[in-house]
């Protein structure tokens, strides 16, 4: 439902926008909504969402901050806001960072709390839990206490988060177990494949690796972003850089794409690819093509981001 805000005629170009990177596009559509009318807190929440893809966390957090104030009723404005913050947080000096880790938290507690069926806000509050100390408001504890939660919204992603519970506690054999069971009760199998990988490059079992991200990528008839994360795992591990740069350009071809892996991104990836490959021409066509969906998304020379605006 769209609170005080953007019609879903103005809305539903802008998200589309979104989804496929045009991230140039989008921005002129908001920037145009909100200066007629400054009080649209739909319209700031999606200028923070392409922010946030164009890694300007500053920018992000104002309008996350914004749509919040505008409407304090809605999980999923402060589930962006709490993701804004968690992102800056990575990026600043540590004093700073565990000042954002506190609003990080809040956030996710706050979007958990006005929404107790919604599958993203519960997903980002447990690996906050898993992965921040108990002096900012984290703890594994905190994570169990989700468990129970999370499953009667998501078996799925409850079980991806008992296995990270479980990975924090170095018991691997039950976190595998774990990852294997959330691909059973999965509808996007791929994507729980691609975590097993991950957690499997994690732990240096590089041939199970790469053959839970083959079979991941097999189950991804739809080439979405699923690809994505495996060409990462793969590139992170120095592994199959051909199979990474098919992966990444069956993605950018495909019908799939998704705000999580906006294709700006995508494609600055691929530069980075090409050129260690030796392709420079290719390269620089991807970055041609970044600066022309994102301008505000900052690319170094060989396809590494750098966000702006931080």
């Amino acid at each position: 439902m769209l609170a005080w805000g953007m019609s879903s005629v103005a809305a539903d170009p802008v998200r589309s926008a979104l989804n496929q990177g045009r991230a140039d596009e989008a921005l002129q559509a908001l920037d145009t909504t909100l200066a007629q009318d400054a009080s649209d807190a739909e319209a700031h929440n999606l200028r923070c969402r392409v922010y946030y893809q164009e890694e300007q966390w500053n920018r992000a957090i104002a309008d996350c901050e914004a749509a919040v104030r505008l409407d304090p009723s809605s999980s999923n404005y402060h589930l962006w806001l709490g993701r804004a913050y968690g992102q800056k947080a990575e990026h600043v000096p540590r004093v700073v960072a565990f000042r954002l880790a506190r609003k990080v938290s809040a956030e996710f507690q706050r979007a958990a709390r006005l929404d107790p069926n919604n599958t993203d806000a519960l997903a980002d509050l447990g690996e906050y839990d898993v992965e921040a100390p108990g002096v900012v408001g984290g703890g594994v504890s905190h994570a169990e206490a989700l468990v129970t939660q999370l499953s009667a919204v998501s078996l799925s992603a409850a079980l991806d988060l008992q296995a990270r519970i479980a990975e924090s506690r170095h018991d691997y054999v039950a976190a595998e177990s774990f990852y294997k069971s959330a691909i059973a009760q999965s509808v996007y199998p791929a994507g729980a494949w691609m975590d097993l990988a991950s957690f499997y490059r994690r732990r240096g079992r590089l041939d199970d690796m790469s053959a839970a991200a083959h079979t991941g990528a097999s189950l991804d008839r739809r080439h979405g972003p699923a690809l994505v994360d495996g060409a990462s795992t793969l590139t992170e591990a120095h592994r199959e850089p051909q199979v990474a740069i098919q992966w990444l350009q069956l993605y950018l071809n495909s019908h799939a794409q998704t705000e999580d892996a906006p294709s700006f991104a995508v494609r600055a990836k691929l530069a980075e690819l090409l050129a260690d490959e030796g392709d420079t021409i290719g390269a620089q066509q991807q970055l041609a093509t970044v600066h022309a969906l994102a301008s505000g998304y900052r690319v170094s020379a060989t396809g590494l981001a750098s966000g702006a605006g931080r």
